[in-house]
């Protein structure tokens, strides 16, 4: 055991959830500059939240650049702080997964605990704050797109559905050349069991089935909304982020206020979700493109089959990587 803050030093707050607050640090050692997010275990909630990223991020074996990288998660109790290993056996850890199945808090009366992620700092904000402060780019949309597909094709190659995947959650790492994407926030994902999957055939993620709805409302499936959904309600998730994206559709969030980059349906002065729209009329037709007055014909396609109310008629995220792939160079090669 160690002290908590003899590691990292906290420089400043750069974001606040409902669950977490996330800092800008320093490793002492080294001064290189991480993320550090900071997650109260007071509540089952808080903890299934913890654990759900912890699960997930620590089952990757090898890192990608576009999904965030967890370099560790420590567990403080008092000042008492104790690094958190996948499947470890430690009297706190297991406290924490009795919290998380029995819903109910498993230390009351104890000490507080916390959970302290260590990730890549992103100095860009996320995908909202950065596209809608710039004017719209064919080659930074070419450039994202082919950051997200390879993304989630890495995810759900590691059976891990994202299950919130939305442009808040999805991170700036600003370069010289191009700005790298991180794919962020797994407070929602599930890590699909290897028992019945076939570890050698990608696609078998989809034969995961969740019933659990969850998500955020302008990105979320139809199918999500009824509780029975596998990785494919990802792809609508993203289809809605590219549609958007390339558009620059956006929508005014009603709690906050706040501009938001999503694409969805308008029923005279209401905007409704995609997903709630289709789930009410599954053969209703989209308008795409909705501003643009054309679109390549390629792009269309894709995104209409991204956003199909049937699952079955999307393409998984290995084959849309590569359609990604060929739709994103076509791209850049009209921009030079």
């Amino acid at each position: 055991m160690v002290s908590s803050q003899a590691k990292y030093e906290l420089i400043q707050e750069v974001g606040r959830g409902s669950y977490g607050v996330v800092y800008e640090a320093v490793v002492q050692r080294t001064g290189a500059r991480v993320a550090v997010k900071k997650i109260r275990c007071h509540s089952p909630e808080n903890v299934e939240l913890a654990l759900r990223e912890f699960w997930a991020l620590s089952s990757i074996q090898s890192q990608h650049p576009n999904v965030i990288h967890l370099k560790e998660c420590v567990l403080q109790r008092g000042g008492l702080a104790q690094r958190m290993n996948h499947g470890s056996g430690s009297s706190s850890y297991l406290e924490l997964v009795e919290t998380s199945l029995k819903g109910e808090l498993a230390f009351n009366g104890r000490r507080s605990r916390y959970l302290w992620f260590v990730m890549d700092f992103c100095d860009g904000g996320d995908m909202n704050a950065y596209l809608l402060s710039r004017k719209p780019s064919r080659r930074t949309n070419a450039s994202f797109m082919l950051q997200l597909g390879s993304a989630l094709a890495f995810l759900h190659r590691n059976r891990i559905i994202h299950r919130d995947l939305k442009p808040d959650n999805i991170l700036i790492s600003q370069g010289p050349a191009e700005p790298t994407l991180k794919v962020a926030d797994f407070g929602l994902s599930k890590v699909c069991s290897a028992s019945g999957l076939d570890p050698d055939e990608p696609a078998s993620v989809e034969r995961c089935f969740l019933s659990t709805a969850c998500g955020t409302d302008f990105y979320m499936a139809p199918e999500a909304r009824e509780g029975c959904y596998t990785a494919k309600a990802d792809i609508f998730a993203l289809g809605v982020i590219i549609w958007a994206m390339v558009e620059r559709l956006t929508f005014v969030e009603a709690g906050t206020q706040r501009e938001l980059l999503g694409s969805y349906v308008r029923h005279g002065e209401v905007i409704v979700p995609l997903g709630e729209a289709l789930l009410v009329n599954p053969n209703m037709e989209l308008l795409i493109p909705a501003r643009m007055k054309s679109m390549r014909a390629g792009m269309k396609r894709l995104i209409r089959e991204m956003l199909a109310a049937d699952p079955r008629q999307r393409p998984d995220a290995f084959e849309l990587e590569l359609r990604l792939v060929r739709i994103a160079s076509r791209e850049l090669d009209w921009d030079t």
